[in-house]
This record gives structure tokens, sequence and C-alpha cells, in this order.
């Protein structure tokens, strides 16, 4: 009995790993993996051959659904590198725990209360109720909407393009994996520049990208509330979804009209007044997190991509397939100045009052993101030897997970491309994630005592 007792006592205490360190561990495995898979030679078209930092870029642009490349996705990877990139895509872009939940239920397993919090640290979602059902709600919206955008390109590509059945096919499948996950990654070598007058593939692709960046819980509560009216049961809306379509909505309305404002003298003159439009619309949609473009974004003036870089930068909806701050920080950020402007020290919307733990985390993003961004441009301008003007564009493009360039990706140096890696990759996780993950064990004793309060001077 003693010996049972001291081996215990001897035995090395167990490696306790948190949850949002798991999530963080494996989006860096499954990059890894996917940097060594299309360094295969099966997976680049003959005679071509990538140096390790292009292989990890492709491969984190990849599974963070990014868009930005280094290379040609076309001229450089074969089939099989293609049926990478499109698992990479799919994999980063519902997230790690999605398919892990799948593939559990249909191995008829339970899922435990450790891996419920590990997907609400992947979804960003702040309960733990309903977090399986989530789950295989997203992965069958992704499935209906992906074959979906797969059968109506394809048939456009078939019939409208004259091209072969397989490849019509396959160019279908890949664009509209491509389209939801919003990742950007294109076969046609200049991303839907070719599409600029086929309103039918940007309408596609537009929706596409749409639903995947809007937010998941905001689809299921449109789907709650169609099955509630067909049962006359009364359903409310959430304050989350209700924040989420406004502040998205305002921002696709403001990227409509700055684009229409900016460039209608200048890249836009020519165009006659539809194609005006739908360059504005869809432009404004892509680059909220898309990464397709539909005119080369060079051209515009330096004021339309300063306000891109903006958009980039706010990202789409959380519990997304997008990137950045995220719509929701925004909007709490801009609802705190003018709660300050009205000397009210809450925040009140929609009959609600938000908790001040969210105001602050929304603040901590924020700040975070835009030292992180800023820390990264003045990086780059000492590595590089572009404008500041594109440094920003494509850092914000690359925090944003957005995919839109300047042209420049490809010419950075190798320490250019690493800050580019490592910017994907916190877009990715989120900046919430990325904090979590450092965060030491809180003591129990240490906020059982507090000191003498005292001001100090703010502004």
């Amino acid at each position: 009995m003693d010996n049972r007792k001291s081996d215990r006592n001897f035995k090395s205490p167990r490696l306790k790993v948190a949850p949002v360190q798991l999530i963080v561990l494996g989006y860096v495995i499954f990059a890894f993996t996917g940097t060594i898979l299309l360094s295969l030679s099966v997976s680049l078209q003959p005679g071509i051959e990538l140096g390790f930092i292009d292989t990890l870029f492709s491969a984190t642009s990849a599974i963070s659904v990014t868009g930005l490349t280094v290379v040609s996705t076309p001229d450089t990877f074969s089939f099989f590198g293609r049926c990478i990139l499109v698992f990479l895509l799919q994999f980063g872009g519902i997230g790690i725990m999605t398919l892990g939940t799948v593939i559990y239920v249909l191995l008829g397993n339970k899922i435990s209360l450790r891996e419920r919090m590990m997907i609400r640290t992947d979804q960003n979602q702040t309960s733990l109720q309903g977090m399986v059902f989530l789950m295989l709600f997203i992965f069958k919206v992704a499935l209906i909407f992906e074959l979906l955008g797969t059968v109506i390109l394809t048939v456009h590509f078939y019939f409208n393009y004259h091209l072969f059945f397989w490849k019509a096919l396959g160019l279908g499948f890949f664009h509209s994996i491509s389209g939801f996950t919003n990742a950007g990654f294109d076969l046609f070598g200049n991303s839907l520049q070719g599409f600029a007058q086929d309103y039918l593939v940007q309408a596609v692709i537009g929706t596409l990208l749409l639903a995947g960046s809007i937010g998941f819980p905001v689809l299921l509560e449109l789907y709650t509330n169609i099955i509630e009216k067909r049962t006359w049961k009364k359903f409310r809306f959430s304050l989350y979804t209700k924040v989420t379509v406004i502040t998205y909505g305002i921002l696709f309305l403001a990227g409509f009209i700055m684009i229409l404002f900016v460039e209608i003298s200048g890249p836009l003159a020519n165009m006659p007044w539809h194609q005006k439009i739908s360059v504005a619309i869809f432009q404004s949609l892509t680059t909220r997190n898309g990464g397709f473009s539909t005119i080369d974004v060079s051209i515009f003036h330096n004021l339309t991509l300063l306000f891109f870089c903006l958009l980039m930068f706010i990202g789409a909806s959380p519990s997304s397939c997008g990137g950045g701050i995220r719509t929701t920080t925004f909007a709490v950020n801009i609802l705190s100045i003018l709660a300050a402007f009205r000397g009210q020290n809450n925040i009140k919307i929609f009959r609600r009052e938000l908790f001040q733990e969210d105001i602050m985390r929304a603040l901590m993003v924020f700040f975070v993101a835009a030292v992180l961004v800023s820390g990264s441009v003045m990086v780059l301008a000492q590595t590089e030897l572009f404008s500041l003007t594109e440094l920003l564009f494509e850092a914000c493009s690359a925090f944003g997970t957005t995919g839109l360039s300047l042209g420049i990706t490809g010419e950075l140096t190798a320490p250019g491309k690493a800050v580019l890696i490592f910017l994907m990759f916190i877009g990715r996780i989120g900046i919430v994630s990325l904090l979590l993950t450092f965060r030491k064990k809180q003591h129990p004793d240490r906020d059982r005592y507090h000191f003498v309060k005292e001001r100090i001077i703010i502004g």
C-alpha cells in the first residue's frame, strides 16, 4: 500500500494543454503537413521546383484561406497538388473542429466536454451549448453551397465556354470551394479578370463569398427563423446577428460608394454603367475577405487602396471562413466611442447592454491587431523596396486573410514572406486565440485582495 502511494507521489505530472493551444497546434501541424505534401514532385508541374519558404507560404495561405500566392497556381501545381490545396482550403475554411466533429459523429463517438471547449475556441463562440449541432450545420451548409456552386459553374463553363466536361467540372469544383471558404485561389492565372462582364460567374462567386463570410451563426438563425415561421412560432434574432448583419451591410455599402465615387473618372471611366456597378459591388464584397478580383486593383487610386486596407483589416464576421479583427469587434469599438461622446459608461443597443468584458476584449483585439500589422509593415519597410502603401496593403490582406495583392507578393524577400506567413496564420486563428495560447494560469489568490485605487491623467 505504501509503495503504491510512493509511486503515485513520484509520478511525473501530466502535461496539461489548454483547448486553445491544441487548436493552434493543430493548424500548425496541418500547415507543415501541407508544406510537405505540396513539396512532393507529384504535386508540382513537370520541371517546377519550389523552395521551402515558397511551399510553406502556399500551404499557410491555403490553410488560412487567404489566397496570397508567390507562384502561379495553375502553372505550378499538378492535379494532385491542386487536390491538396482543395483539402487545405476546405479544412481551413470550415475549421479543424468541424471536420473532426463530423468524423466523430459518423463513427458513433460522443463529444466530450474538452472537445466541446475546443469547438467553442475554434468557432469563437461564447457558450458550450449547441456546439455539436452548430458543427453539423456548418458542414451541411458548406456542402450545400459548394455543391450548388459546382453544378452551376460546371454547366456554365461547359455550355457557354465550350470546355471539356471534366475540365469544366474541375474548374467549377475548385472555384466553388475557393469561393465559399473565401480563399481567393484561382486556376485562371489572373483571378476573375477574364469574367469582368460575366455576371453569372460573379453572382455565383459573390453569393459563395457572402455565405462564407457573414458568419455561420447568422446562417443558423436565418434557417431557424424560416423553420419557425412555418410553424407560426415567433423567432427573435440575437444581438450578435443584428450587429453582425448591420455592420456587414454598412461596410459593404461604404466600399461600394467609395469605389464608384473615387474611381468613376479613373479605371471605371470607359466601362458601361452596368459594369461599373458590378465592379463596385464585387470588389466591395471580395475586399472584405474574398480575394477574387474582376479588375486589377493595382490601378486603383491610393485613397481607394487605403480604404481597402481598412476593410481587409476589419475582415469578416466571427465564426466564419474569414479573418481580420471581425465585424463585431469593429462595431463594439465604434459604439464605445459613441457612448463616450454621449457621456455613457455602458453600451446599450437594441434594448440590450453589452458586458464590460466584451467591450474590453474588443478594445484589446483592435489594439493588438493594430500593433501587429503596424509592426509587420515596419519590418517589411526594412526588408523590401516597395512603397508603404503597397506594404500596408499586403500586410492587411494577409492579416485579414483576404488575398488581394498589388502584385508584389512573389517579389518579396524570404524575410518579407515570413512576415506575411505569420500574419496569415494569426489572421486565421484570431487575436483572442493567440493571446490565450500564451496566457499563464491565473493564481486563485491573486484576486482575493486589492490595492488602493488611484487615478491617472488620460488624454
